[in-house]
């Protein structure tokens, strides 16, 4: 454990930071996986708005450093792809 005061309030801030950062990507696989049951029910339209909001928590978390962009942009790509395979 650390003695110097500032040494301290690293501690509790990394660990604060840290919950964010779990939350913030567990939303992002969260929205992920919803995309995914739209695109499995072949849903065009909810499809659509899930895909929507997973680019959103993606873009967020490549914003953040949670992902790599390139990543984010891989994830994307195979997002667009299952999208427009879709009949309707």
């Amino acid at each position: 454990m650390p003695n110097i005061k500032s040494a301290k309030k690293r501690v509790k801030v990394n660990e604060t930071k840290a919950m964010q950062n779990k939350a913030a990507k567990s939303a992002m696989k969260t929205s992920l996986k919803k995309f995914d049951a739209a695109v499995a029910d072949g849903n065009r339209s909810e499809a659509d708005s899930a895909y929507k909001a997973a680019v959103k928590t993606v873009d967020k978390a490549a914003a953040k450093g949670l992902i790599h962009k390139n990543k984010a942009a891989n994830k994307k790509s195979q997002m667009t792809i299952r999208l427009n395979a879709i009949q309707g």
